[in-house]
Order: C-alpha cells, then sequence, then structure tokens
C-alpha cells in the first residue's frame, strides 16, 4: 500500500489541496469536499458503520465520507477549504497520534484512522472552547487538517504549559494534556474582554494554534 499522497496546496489565504493519488491509492474526505477531479476518478460514499457515523456528527463533520480512487493510472482530486485560512498536510509514520479541533478535518489516504477523542474532565469539555469531543487521527499516511488563518507550532517540554484563547487551538499531539483554568480576578473576567475561561495545554508534545478560528469571527461580526 501507497502510504505518502503526491499533493500540492494552492491559494494563499484561500487553498485548495491538489491530490495526485496513484493507481489503487484511496483518498477519503467529506461528503460534498471535492472541488473538481479528473474523469477516472472512482467515488464511493460510506459511512463506515453507524457508531463512526454517528462519532463524526457529534464533531459537527459530515455522517458519510467519500472515497476516491483512481482507476486506470495516476488521478487527479481538488479539496478547497470551507474557510479561508490555510492546510498543513502531515505525514504519519504509525508512531504518533494528533488530536484536532472539530471540523478540521479535509482528507486523508486510506490507512489513517480516526476515532472520537474524549476529554477526561468535564470541564475542559464544556469551558475549554474545542467542546468535549475532539478528534485523534493515528495510524501511516497523509493527513490533511484545515486550519483558520495561520498556525504556529510550539514544542512543549513535558510539565510546560501554553495559555490559549478559546478556540485557538487547532491540534496537538496526543501526548498533550488539555484541560481549562479560569481567568484570576472578577473584574479581569468581566472587563478583559478574554471570558471567563483558557485552554491549558501541557506538554510534552507540539501544539498547533490558529490565528483567527471561525467563532473569534462570527463573534466579532455578531457584535458590530
Amino acid at each position: 500500500m501507497e502510504y505518502t499522497l503526491k499533493h500540492i496546496i494552492h491559494g494563499g489565504n484561500l487553498p485548495v489541496a491538489i491530490c495526485y493519488p496513484q493507481a489503487g491509492q484511496t483518498i477519503y474526505a467529506e461528503s460534498g469536499a471535492m472541488g473538481w477531479m479528473s474523469p477516472n476518478m472512482q467515488m464511493e460514499t460510506s459511512a463506515g458503520g453507524v457508531g463512526k457515523a454517528f462519532s463524526r456528527l457529534l464533531t459537527s463533520e459530515s455522517m458519510f465520507l467519500n472515497y476516491y480512487t483512481p482507476q486506470n493510472g495516476p488521478g487527479l482530486l481538488a479539496i478547497p477549504t470551507n474557510f479561508p485560512g490555510s492546510i498543513l498536510s502531515i505525514e504519519m509514520d504509525g508512531t504518533r497520534g494528533f488530536v484536532l479541533q472539530k471540523s478540521s478535518f479535509l482528507a486523508a489516504t486510506v490507512g489513517v484512522e480516526h476515532e472520537l477523542y474524549l476529554q477526561k474532565k468535564l470541564g475542559a469539555g464544556f469551558f475549554g472552547g474545542e467542546g468535549f469531543i475532539l478528534q485523534r487521527f493515528f495510524g501511516r499516511g497523509t493527513l490533511l487538517v484545515e486550519i483558520d488563518g495561520s498556525a504556529w507550532s510550539y514544542y512543549l517540554q513535558p510539565g510546560e504549559e501554553m495559555i490559549i484563547d478559546t478556540g485557538y487551538m487547532a491540534m496537538m499531539d496526543d501526548t498533550c494534556k488539555m484541560d481549562i483554568r479560569q481567568v484570576a480576578g472578577l473584574k479581569n473576567k468581566l472587563l478583559g474582554g478574554e471570558g471567563f475561561f483558557n485552554t491549558v495545554v501541557t506538554g510534552p508534545g507540539n501544539v498547533t494554534i490558529q490565528s483567527h478560528p471561525i467563532s473569534a469571527i462570527a463573534a466579532s461580526l455578531t457584535f458590530k
């Protein structure tokens, strides 16, 4: 099985991933994600079972996935983002797993598996901004991730923390831990504009932060 997907990312802050799968290599993405493709791409729609379909629904993803496989030679499949931002390409070798925010999955090759990632602490789920249910990806292959705005990654040493405003945590290694922490001081809570809680990610591992989460932009438009 070919694990690495040949692809390029075009478009600046309105990006599209143009993928060139080899014959027999399968890419899966959410239903409706395809922008354009070569005529030899065969599409199959599958829910992958009731349990997996329900889990995707909980993470704000489509209940169904489309599987694209080129026939009689290499193919072309273009997948644009749903929001201005960027696309991260991750080559997974089976030794690391990643935890992603909701609605960030763009596409992956077969061999990359995903499952629900439940916050062990209820507070992190209800107040942390990323929601109670995240997604964990593992396995081997190419994973394409949609980021709102630009992305910055930091490596956290064991026990090292990063405090992140609500919604800005895009992705972290599954070796990291996520919790919430109250903003100190009543005046800071009420007048500081940062809300009552922040997300705290603790190493070891990488954490990726996005610059313009959809939730923050929606909130700014609502109050204007």
